[in-house]
């Protein structure tokens, strides 16, 4: 299944999740389906201490699945292991209309970039071919891609439907 995958990056503080919550909403409300994957360099739990899923790892499971009316959620230890490809995460997807990457800065799929202009962060449009726009707190004059308020959301979001050609709805 060929997907269609925009990528938000940029560096720590310039926007990135916000810009990512609000292009879901945007997106959705426009009645497209779509799904997210966000890369950690960290360590993270979706499950906490005393919780029963969380005394499954602890115990040792190597995936603990947790279902419910609402939701439902595979958690998997690496355990060692190494970290699994981006395109073995993209396959575990339900069908959906996009996906939003936040994160994986340097992979081959189209990325806008978000720029704070406060901070003084390295540009990726210019070095990173990928790079297809940028949404920034102001305007950038040298910029080579399309350039979007950060904070315009509706516009941004247009922007994705037509350049990833997805179908109207």
């Amino acid at each position: 299944m060929t997907r269609k995958i925009i990528g938000v990056a940029g560096f720590k503080n310039a926007g990135k999740t916000t810009l990512v919550e609000r292009l879901v909403r945007e997106l959705t409300s426009r009645g497209y389906r779509v799904a997210t994957v966000k890369h950690a360099h960290h360590s993270f739990d979706i499950d906490h201490e005393g919780r029963d899923s969380f005394r499954h790892r602890a115990a040792g499971a190597s995936e603990v699945a947790v279902i419910s009316r609402q939701r439902w959620a595979i958690i998997h230890e690496s355990r060692g292991e190494e970290e699994p490809s981006f395109e073995t995460i993209l396959a575990k997807l339900s069908p959906c209309d996009l996906v939003i990457v936040e994160g994986y800065k340097h992979g081959d799929h189209l990325k806008i970039e978000v720029r704070n202009l406060a901070l003084d962060h390295p540009k990726l449009a210019g070095e990173d071919p990928s790079i297809v726009a940028i949404a920034a707190t102001g305007p950038v004059p040298e910029a080579q891609v399309l350039v979007f308020d950060r904070d315009h959301v509706e516009a941004l979001a247009q922007f994705i439907i037509t350049r990833m050609e997805l179908d109207p709805k």
